[in-house]
Parts: C-alpha cells; sequence; structure tokens
C-alpha cells in the first residue's frame, strides 16, 4: 500500500487540473485575440472601408487588446503566486510550483504576443 487515500488522490488531481487550466488560459486569451483583431479587421474593412470606419476600427481593436492585456496579467500574477516560495507554505510540491512557473512564462509570452498583434493597428491607413 502506499498510503495515500483516495480522497487525497482526488485532492490532488484537483489541484493539478486547475494547474494545467491556467498554462493554457494565457495562450488561449492570445490566440483569441489575434482572431478577433485579424478577423474583425478584414469584415470591417470589407463592410465599412470609410476613413472614419478606421478609427473605429483602431479603437476596438485597442479596447479588445486592454481586456486581453487584463486577462492575461491576472493569470500571470496567479501563477507567481502559486510559483513564488513563501514562508508558510514549504510543503508544496515541485510539480504544483513547476506548473506555475510555466503558466507564469507561457502569460509573459502570451502577453508580448498580444502587443504585437495590435501593433499593426497603430500603423492602418485605409482599408485599401
Amino acid at each position: 500500500m502506499t498510503g495515500i487515500s483516495h480522497r487525497q488522490d482526488q485532492d490532488e488531481f484537483r489541484g493539478a487540473t486547475g494547474s494545467l487550466f491556467r498554462i493554457a488560459l494565457a495562450p488561449t486569451i492570445w490566440a483569441f485575440h489575434f482572431l478577433f483583431c485579424y478577423a474583425g479587421a478584414a469584415v470591417w474593412c470589407a463592410k465599412f472601408g470609410t476613413p472614419g470606419g478606421i478609427a473605429f476600427l483602431r479603437l476596438s481593436i485597442a479596447g479588445l487588446t486592454v481586456l486581453a492585456l487584463l486577462a492575461i496579467a491576472w493569470q500571470g500574477w496567479r501563477s507567481y503566486r502559486q510559483w513564488a516560495p513563501h514562508d508558510h507554505d514549504d510543503h508544496v510540491e515541485g510539480s504544483h510550483r513547476f506548473l506555475g512557473h510555466a503558466a507564469l512564462l507561457l502569460s509573459v509570452i502570451s502577453f508580448v504576443g498580444v502587443v504585437y498583434v495590435a501593433m499593426p493597428a497603430l500603423f492602418i491607413g485605409s482599408c485599401l
């Protein structure tokens, strides 16, 4: 016998599932931001390619970018708290901390990716 009860096994699995969700959240936000920015710009330019419409398109992309960056920053902060050592939780397993570290690094990469996806909106002059 290993000495691990069924209840302890379920609690460990539940904690790991949350960490795996954290790993996938920031890149998923980045992917949806990419999709909405580029698909939205294509549809907007196809339907309303007027000069006044470009300002609305820029503002829309800026708003979407701010929301995505806030969500990724929040996720990164949660991941940092999971990864960073604290005085009161020395018993945290290495795998749990590793997943927090991986999620933090993916959040940083996703944050930079969202900024780069939004940069063309600064330079768009027209839909032509």
